[in-house]
């Protein structure tokens, strides 16, 4: 079960590679909800958030980094460091696109938090200007998200087994948290139930940890997974006052023991949801009902190859633009998993290509659709593949971008 609660210190998130360190009163919302203006930028840009911290520690960024695109061949270039912030390992684009927020993934803000930092965009340089940082309310957030109208951040706090909502006030400033639930029921177990054969991808069941929070494409629900308790909790979302309160139908649906969900994606069609687990390496592909929030479950498929043996942790998952294609970033295994997806939602595997850099974390695709980008943190680079929209397979553009430990890229454009 949940329950709201009020901010509190808690500990610290640790990595499976080590551990990576690092008030304003909600206003009225009127100007967060503002109709959203867009003005043409004439280049789209990316954004890339690091792990930051000592030198060859698995953490040399220096913040968030700023490249320009070439929609033509995918190309990054004019790399230039927009943001020193401590370990930003995700970051997302408000929806006027004249903000960006960013996680702070550290444990000692103020007293044993990690924290949110705010940024305003120029449009005419992709120049980002530090606005504030306010707590997270848990320690070593992971994932942000913000709602449709642009009125809220929503964040999860991976060692502090919580998640929060954020208020996004005038000017792009962040505000104190308006909710927070912290999960409370026990855990799974230590070995995933899916896992391969001689798997050692142990790591997240020592405890609830939320790992991911997004609002649902009608922006009526909001669904959170908890690696540690191996399920994906649902909340109605009120626009109004930016609380959750625990879906009417069933709060949560479980997944397998012990195999940690991590991310999800949905399909265009807003019915179908994808959900990758960490220590399984595995993807639930389940029914969304978007009148009610529930889910339920279709199929289950393995991330990694048939026959594979050995430890690998699944870290993302798309859905290509199209609705065609799916796509799974494996660590260690070190490739992106290609699948089609049938008329029914079901996926099968028809392909992989290696990442060539080490160990996947974040991937995406490009505005354009044309190509996938993954951030490789432990070798230090960005791998960039075009996308065959007729196959969904990959190849690789030959295009290696170095950046100190990448954990996440955004475009804008």
């Amino acid at each position: 079960m949940t329950e709201t609660i009020l901010p509190q210190a808690v500990t610290r998130r640790h990595f499976l590679q080590g551990a990576a360190a690092v008030a304003i009163a909600h206003s009225a919302l009127g100007a967060a909800q503002a109709p959203v203006r867009r003005s043409k930028m004439n280049k789209t840009l990316a954004y890339v958030g690091t792990y930051t911290g000592a030198v060859g520690s698995g953490r040399n960024g220096e913040g968030i980094y700023r490249f320009e695109v070439n929609p033509a061949t995918g190309e990054l270039s004019r790399r230039v460091l927009a943001a020193k912030t401590p370990n930003p390992s995700w970051i997302a684009i408000h929806p006027s696109r004249k903000h960006l927020y960013a996680v702070n993934e550290v444990s000692d803000f103020q007293g044993g938090s990690g924290s949110v930092s705010a940024f305003a965009i120029d449009l005419a340089s992709g120049d980002l200007t530090a606005l504030n940082t306010v707590s997270s309310e848990g320690a070593s957030p992971a994932y942000l998200s913000i709602d449709a109208s642009g009125s809220y951040a929503f964040v999860a706090n991976y060692d502090g087994g919580s998640i929060a909502v954020l208020p996004i006030l005038a000017g792009g400033l962040l505000g104190s948290a308006v909710d927070i639930h912290r999960d409370r029921s026990s855990v799974g177990s230590a070995q995933a139930a899916n896992a391969s054969p001689g798997s050692f991808a142990i790591s997240g069941h020592d405890a609830p940890h939320a790992h991911m929070i997004a609002p649902d494409p009608r922006n009526r629900f909001v669904l959170a997974t908890d690696l540690g308790q191996d399920r994906i909790y649902i909340y109605r979302f009120d626009p109004a006052t930016g609380k959750l309160s625990p879906s009417d139908g069933a709060p949560f649906v479980s997944l397998p023991s012990g195999d940690g969900p991590r991310h999800f994606a949905f399909h265009p069609n807003g019915h179908w949801l994808y959900a990758i687990q960490e220590e399984s390496s595995t993807i639930a592909f389940l029914l969304y009902d978007p009148a009610t929030g529930s889910l339920a479950a279709q199929q289950t498929i393995s991330a990694l190859p048939s026959g594979f043996a050995g430890s690998s942790y699944a870290a993302e998952i798309l859905v290509s633009p199209n609705g065609r294609f799916l796509y799974a970033a494996n660590r260690l295994h070190d490739t992106i998993a290609v699948f089609s997806i049938d008329a029914s939602g079901r996926l099968k595997h028809i392909g992989e290509t290696a990442t060539l850099g080490d160990y996947p974390g974040q991937c995406r695709i490009d505005p354009g659709g044309n190509f996938l980008y993954a951030c490789n943190r432990r070798s230090d680079n960005i791998t960039s593949f075009r996308i065959h929209r007729d196959t969904g397979l990959l190849t690789f553009t030959g295009q290696y971008t170095p950046v100190g430990s990448p954990a996440s890229i955004t475009f804008l454009e």
